[in-house]
Protein backbone atom coordinates (compact mmCIF):
# COMPACT_ATOMS: atom_id res chain seq x y z
CA UNK A 1 0.00 0.00 0.00
CA UNK A 2 2.95 2.33 0.28
CA UNK A 3 2.69 5.56 -1.73
CA UNK A 4 5.21 7.23 -3.95
CA UNK A 5 4.63 10.01 -2.00
CA UNK A 6 6.17 7.57 1.16
CA UNK A 7 7.92 5.50 -0.09
CA UNK A 8 9.80 3.89 3.13
CA UNK A 9 8.92 1.15 5.48
CA UNK A 10 9.80 1.54 9.50
CA UNK A 11 13.54 -0.17 9.20
CA UNK A 12 14.00 3.77 8.01
CA UNK A 13 12.70 4.88 11.85
CA UNK A 14 15.39 6.64 12.89
CA UNK A 15 13.38 6.84 16.57
CA UNK A 16 13.10 10.68 16.44
CA UNK A 17 9.68 10.45 18.71
CA UNK A 18 8.60 13.40 16.82
CA UNK A 19 5.48 11.43 15.77
CA UNK A 20 4.43 11.24 19.31
CA UNK A 21 3.83 14.61 19.33
CA UNK A 22 0.83 14.50 17.52
CA UNK A 23 -0.26 11.32 18.12
CA UNK A 24 -3.67 10.84 20.00
CA UNK A 25 -2.96 7.47 20.97
CA UNK A 26 0.22 8.36 23.06
CA UNK A 27 -1.59 11.81 24.34
CA UNK A 28 -4.14 9.36 25.63
CA UNK A 29 -1.93 6.72 27.24
CA UNK A 30 2.04 8.30 27.88
CA UNK A 31 3.18 4.80 27.04
CA UNK A 32 5.87 4.55 23.84
CA UNK A 33 4.38 1.38 22.63
CA UNK A 34 0.75 3.34 21.56
CA UNK A 35 2.61 5.34 18.76
CA UNK A 36 3.84 4.60 15.30
CA UNK A 37 7.41 5.14 16.47
CA UNK A 38 6.55 2.65 19.30
CA UNK A 39 5.25 0.34 16.37
CA UNK A 40 7.87 0.76 13.82
CA UNK A 41 10.59 -0.09 16.88
CA UNK A 42 8.77 -3.10 17.68
CA UNK A 43 9.07 -4.09 14.31
CA UNK A 44 12.61 -3.70 13.73
CA UNK A 45 12.95 -6.18 16.79
CA UNK A 46 11.28 -8.54 15.65
CA UNK A 47 7.56 -8.11 16.32
CA UNK A 48 4.67 -9.61 14.32
CA UNK A 49 1.43 -7.76 13.95
CA UNK A 50 -0.45 -10.64 16.66
CA UNK A 51 1.77 -9.27 19.34
CA UNK A 52 1.04 -5.42 18.83
CA UNK A 53 -2.94 -5.86 18.47
CA UNK A 54 -3.76 -4.06 21.18
CA UNK A 55 -1.85 -1.04 19.59
CA UNK A 56 -3.05 -1.63 16.36
CA UNK A 57 -6.60 -1.40 17.35
CA UNK A 58 -5.97 2.05 19.39
CA UNK A 59 -4.53 3.63 16.40
CA UNK A 60 -7.24 6.40 14.82
CA UNK A 61 -5.76 5.76 11.16
CA UNK A 62 -5.65 9.69 11.36
CA UNK A 63 -2.57 10.15 9.35
CA UNK A 64 -1.04 13.32 11.85
CA UNK A 65 2.19 11.47 12.04
CA UNK A 66 2.87 10.85 8.18
CA UNK A 67 3.78 14.79 7.49
CA UNK A 68 5.84 14.92 10.45
CA UNK A 69 8.29 11.60 9.75
CA UNK A 70 11.56 13.19 8.44
CA UNK A 71 12.40 9.82 7.55
CA UNK A 72 9.38 9.57 4.86
CA UNK A 73 7.30 7.00 6.47
CA UNK A 74 4.89 5.63 5.49
CA UNK A 75 3.37 5.40 9.20
CA UNK A 76 -0.36 5.10 8.72
CA UNK A 77 0.06 2.47 5.84
CA UNK A 78 2.60 0.36 7.96
CA UNK A 79 -0.14 0.37 10.29
CA UNK A 80 -3.44 -0.55 7.80
CA UNK A 81 -1.15 -3.19 6.54
CA UNK A 82 -0.61 -4.73 9.81
CA UNK A 83 -3.95 -4.57 10.79
CA UNK A 84 -4.36 -6.84 7.65
CA UNK A 85 -2.17 -9.44 9.23
CA UNK A 86 -4.75 -9.74 12.17
CA UNK A 87 -7.61 -12.25 12.62
CA UNK A 88 -11.06 -10.17 12.04
CA UNK A 89 -12.74 -10.81 15.45
CA UNK A 90 -16.19 -12.07 14.93
CA UNK A 91 -18.54 -9.40 15.49
CA UNK A 92 -16.40 -7.58 12.82
CA UNK A 93 -15.95 -10.32 10.13
CA UNK A 94 -19.66 -10.43 10.21
CA UNK A 95 -19.93 -6.52 9.27
CA UNK A 96 -17.12 -6.65 6.77
CA UNK A 97 -19.15 -9.66 5.02
CA UNK A 98 -22.40 -7.69 5.17
CA UNK A 99 -20.95 -4.70 3.86
CA UNK A 100 -19.06 -6.98 0.36
CA UNK A 101 -22.98 -7.82 0.28
CA UNK A 102 -24.41 -4.74 -0.26
CA UNK A 103 -21.30 -3.35 -2.48
CA UNK A 104 -22.11 -6.46 -4.95
CA UNK A 105 -25.73 -5.32 -6.38
CA UNK A 106 -24.23 -2.10 -7.07
CA UNK A 107 -23.77 -0.23 -10.16
CA UNK A 108 -21.53 2.29 -11.32
CA UNK A 109 -22.84 5.86 -11.65
CA UNK A 110 -23.46 7.16 -15.24
CA UNK A 111 -20.75 9.70 -16.72
CA UNK A 112 -19.78 12.99 -14.99
CA UNK A 113 -18.24 14.24 -11.91
CA UNK A 114 -19.59 12.42 -8.45
CA UNK A 115 -19.69 12.50 -5.09
CA UNK A 116 -18.54 9.68 -2.98
CA UNK A 117 -20.45 10.35 0.37
CA UNK A 118 -19.31 7.62 2.81
CA UNK A 119 -21.27 6.19 5.29
CA UNK A 120 -21.52 9.02 8.00
CA UNK A 121 -22.55 11.51 5.37
CA UNK A 122 -25.29 8.54 3.54
CA UNK A 123 -26.74 7.86 6.90
CA UNK A 124 -27.91 11.32 7.61
CA UNK A 125 -30.48 12.09 4.39
CA UNK A 126 -31.33 15.46 4.74
CA UNK A 127 -27.47 16.49 4.77
CA UNK A 128 -26.33 14.26 1.97
CA UNK A 129 -29.38 16.08 -0.45
CA UNK A 130 -28.23 19.24 1.28
CA UNK A 131 -24.50 18.79 0.45
CA UNK A 132 -25.11 17.13 -3.14
CA UNK A 133 -27.17 19.98 -3.83
CA UNK A 134 -24.37 22.75 -2.55
CA UNK A 135 -21.61 20.59 -4.93
CA UNK A 136 -24.02 20.29 -7.81
CA UNK A 137 -22.87 16.79 -8.29
CA UNK A 138 -25.00 13.23 -7.98
CA UNK A 139 -24.16 11.35 -4.87
CA UNK A 140 -22.89 7.88 -5.98
CA UNK A 141 -24.63 4.65 -4.87
CA UNK A 142 -21.24 2.55 -5.19
CA UNK A 143 -19.20 4.76 -2.58
CA UNK A 144 -16.78 2.34 -1.71
CA UNK A 145 -18.38 2.15 1.97
CA UNK A 146 -17.13 -1.75 1.70
CA UNK A 147 -13.53 -1.07 1.11
CA UNK A 148 -13.17 1.72 3.60
CA UNK A 149 -14.64 -0.44 5.88
CA UNK A 150 -12.01 -3.70 5.26
CA UNK A 151 -9.12 -0.40 4.79
CA UNK A 152 -10.41 0.37 8.76
CA UNK A 153 -10.38 -3.06 10.31
CA UNK A 154 -7.81 -4.75 8.38
CA UNK A 155 -10.44 -7.06 6.16
CA UNK A 156 -9.28 -8.05 2.98
CA UNK A 157 -9.76 -6.37 -0.58
CA UNK A 158 -11.25 -8.59 -3.25
CA UNK A 159 -8.60 -7.86 -6.82
CA UNK A 160 -12.21 -8.06 -9.06
CA UNK A 161 -13.77 -5.73 -6.55
CA UNK A 162 -11.29 -3.34 -6.14
CA UNK A 163 -10.68 -3.22 -9.97
CA UNK A 164 -14.44 -2.77 -10.23
CA UNK A 165 -14.39 -0.11 -8.15
CA UNK A 166 -11.30 2.14 -9.81
CA UNK A 167 -12.94 1.45 -13.21
CA UNK A 168 -15.92 3.11 -12.22
CA UNK A 169 -14.16 6.05 -10.70
CA UNK A 170 -11.47 6.28 -13.04
CA UNK A 171 -10.98 9.68 -14.84
CA UNK A 172 -13.85 11.49 -13.19
CA UNK A 173 -13.43 14.74 -10.74
CA UNK A 174 -14.51 13.17 -7.64
CA UNK A 175 -15.42 14.92 -4.44
CA UNK A 176 -15.04 11.97 -1.06
CA UNK A 177 -16.47 12.17 1.94
CA UNK A 178 -14.69 9.54 3.91
CA UNK A 179 -11.25 10.65 4.69
CA UNK A 180 -9.28 6.97 4.55
CA UNK A 181 -11.39 6.46 0.99
CA UNK A 182 -9.73 9.68 0.03
CA UNK A 183 -6.21 8.55 1.07
CA UNK A 184 -6.92 4.94 -0.81
CA UNK A 185 -8.00 6.71 -3.93
CA UNK A 186 -4.52 9.28 -4.07
CA UNK A 187 -2.62 6.13 -4.14
CA UNK A 188 -4.73 3.96 -6.27
CA UNK A 189 -5.29 6.75 -8.70
CA UNK A 190 -2.79 9.11 -8.61
CA UNK A 191 -3.36 11.37 -11.44
CA UNK A 192 -7.07 11.78 -10.34
CA UNK A 193 -8.63 15.04 -10.15
CA UNK A 194 -10.16 14.37 -6.06
CA UNK A 195 -11.33 16.93 -3.23
CA UNK A 196 -12.35 16.17 0.77
CA UNK A 197 -15.82 17.04 1.33
CA UNK A 198 -14.35 19.68 3.68
CA UNK A 199 -12.06 21.09 1.07
CA UNK A 200 -15.16 21.27 -1.80
CA UNK A 201 -17.89 23.20 0.19
CA UNK A 202 -14.74 25.53 1.86
CA UNK A 203 -14.71 26.61 -1.95
CA UNK A 204 -18.01 27.54 -2.00
CA UNK A 205 -18.18 31.42 -2.06
CA UNK A 206 -21.35 31.20 0.14
CA UNK A 207 -20.54 28.69 2.44
CA UNK A 208 -17.29 30.55 3.34
CA UNK A 209 -18.93 33.93 4.07
CA UNK A 210 -20.57 32.25 6.62
CA UNK A 211 -17.68 31.35 8.83
CA UNK A 212 -17.07 33.70 11.41
CA UNK A 213 -14.51 35.02 13.54
CA UNK A 214 -16.30 33.34 16.81
CA UNK A 215 -16.58 30.44 14.99
CA UNK A 216 -14.66 26.90 16.11
CA UNK A 217 -13.56 24.96 13.02
CA UNK A 218 -12.85 21.16 13.03
CA UNK A 219 -10.87 19.76 10.18
CA UNK A 220 -11.05 16.33 9.10
CA UNK A 221 -8.24 14.90 9.72
CA UNK A 222 -7.90 11.81 7.77
CA UNK A 223 -8.27 13.80 4.37
CA UNK A 224 -5.89 16.94 5.71
CA UNK A 225 -3.25 14.81 6.44
CA UNK A 226 -3.90 12.34 2.67
CA UNK A 227 -2.58 15.79 1.33
CA UNK A 228 -1.56 18.31 4.11
CA UNK A 229 1.15 20.16 2.24
CA UNK A 230 -1.23 21.77 -0.11
CA UNK A 231 -4.00 21.50 2.29
CA UNK A 232 -2.17 23.99 4.40
CA UNK A 233 -2.63 26.69 1.70
CA UNK A 234 -6.44 26.13 1.79
CA UNK A 235 -6.74 26.60 5.42
CA UNK A 236 -4.78 29.08 6.04
CA UNK A 237 -7.27 31.06 3.23
CA UNK A 238 -9.66 30.43 4.91
CA UNK A 239 -9.08 31.28 8.50
CA UNK A 240 -7.58 34.56 7.08
CA UNK A 241 -10.90 35.33 5.52
CA UNK A 242 -13.04 34.40 8.49
CA UNK A 243 -10.64 34.75 11.26
CA UNK A 244 -11.97 31.87 13.07
CA UNK A 245 -9.91 29.16 15.30
CA UNK A 246 -9.34 25.90 13.29
CA UNK A 247 -7.93 22.71 15.59
CA UNK A 248 -4.65 23.64 13.49
CA UNK A 249 -1.51 23.53 16.00
CA UNK A 250 2.16 25.29 15.49
CA UNK A 251 2.87 22.58 13.23
CA UNK A 252 0.22 22.64 11.55
CA UNK A 253 -1.16 19.56 12.60
CA UNK A 254 -4.98 18.22 12.38
CA UNK A 255 -6.06 15.79 15.71
CA UNK A 256 -9.85 14.77 15.54
CA UNK A 257 -11.71 12.66 17.42
CA UNK A 258 -11.84 9.04 16.31
CA UNK A 259 -15.62 8.65 15.76
CA UNK A 260 -16.54 6.25 13.00
CA UNK A 261 -19.26 6.36 10.84
CA UNK A 262 -19.71 3.11 10.29
CA UNK A 263 -22.92 1.59 11.53
CA UNK A 264 -21.92 -1.60 13.92
CA UNK A 265 -17.93 -0.21 13.70
CA UNK A 266 -17.98 1.92 16.99
CA UNK A 267 -20.83 1.76 19.46
CA UNK A 268 -20.92 4.45 20.40
CA UNK A 269 -17.68 7.41 21.39
CA UNK A 270 -16.08 5.86 24.08
CA UNK A 271 -14.58 8.06 26.79
CA UNK A 272 -11.49 8.48 24.80
CA UNK A 273 -13.21 9.89 22.35
CA UNK A 274 -15.32 12.78 24.70
CA UNK A 275 -11.48 13.52 26.21
CA UNK A 276 -10.03 13.94 23.05
CA UNK A 277 -13.11 15.71 21.88
CA UNK A 278 -13.07 18.06 24.91
CA UNK A 279 -9.43 18.49 24.76
CA UNK A 280 -9.52 20.07 21.06
CA UNK A 281 -12.44 22.80 22.38
CA UNK A 282 -10.16 23.49 25.61
CA UNK A 283 -9.61 27.45 26.08
CA UNK A 284 -12.20 28.28 23.34
CA UNK A 285 -15.52 29.61 23.88
CA UNK A 286 -16.89 29.72 20.97
CA UNK A 287 -19.83 31.05 19.45
CA UNK A 288 -20.13 27.61 16.84
CA UNK A 289 -18.15 24.54 16.25
CA UNK A 290 -18.21 23.70 12.20
CA UNK A 291 -17.43 19.60 10.92
CA UNK A 292 -16.36 18.45 8.18
CA UNK A 293 -17.42 15.36 9.27
CA UNK A 294 -21.05 14.63 10.25
CA UNK A 295 -19.53 12.18 12.99
CA UNK A 296 -17.58 14.47 14.65
CA UNK A 297 -20.64 16.65 14.98
CA UNK A 298 -22.68 13.85 16.91
CA UNK A 299 -20.07 13.83 19.25
CA UNK A 300 -18.76 17.54 19.36
CA UNK A 301 -22.15 17.79 20.39
CA UNK A 302 -21.81 15.30 23.98
CA UNK A 303 -18.98 17.65 25.17
CA UNK A 304 -20.11 21.60 24.54
CA UNK A 305 -23.42 23.68 24.88
CA UNK A 306 -22.88 25.93 21.70
CA UNK A 307 -24.27 24.73 18.28
CA UNK A 308 -22.52 22.28 16.29
CA UNK A 309 -23.01 22.36 12.76
CA UNK A 310 -21.57 20.80 9.68
CA UNK A 311 -20.43 23.15 6.85
CA UNK A 312 -23.04 22.34 4.57
CA UNK A 313 -25.65 23.30 7.26
CA UNK A 314 -24.19 27.07 7.44
CA UNK A 315 -26.02 27.37 3.81
CA UNK A 316 -29.63 28.10 6.30
CA UNK A 317 -28.04 29.25 9.24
Amino acid sequence: MYSSAHPRDYPACSGCSLCRLVCPMWRARRDPRFSPEGIAKARQNGAVAAELAEVLDACALCGACDPVCPENIALTDMIVDLRRELELPPDLAVLHVGYQQAAAGLSAAPAGALLLPGAALRADAGLLARVAALLGLRAAADDGADLAVALEIGGDIDPARKRRFLAGVEGRSLVVGDGLMLRWLRGELPGARLQGLGEALGNIPALRRRIASADFYVIEARAYHADQARLVAHYDGLCKEAGCAMNLDLQRIAVPPQASGYPGLRMGPSAEDLAQAGWMLHGHRPARVLVENPAERELLRRVTDVPVLHLAELADA
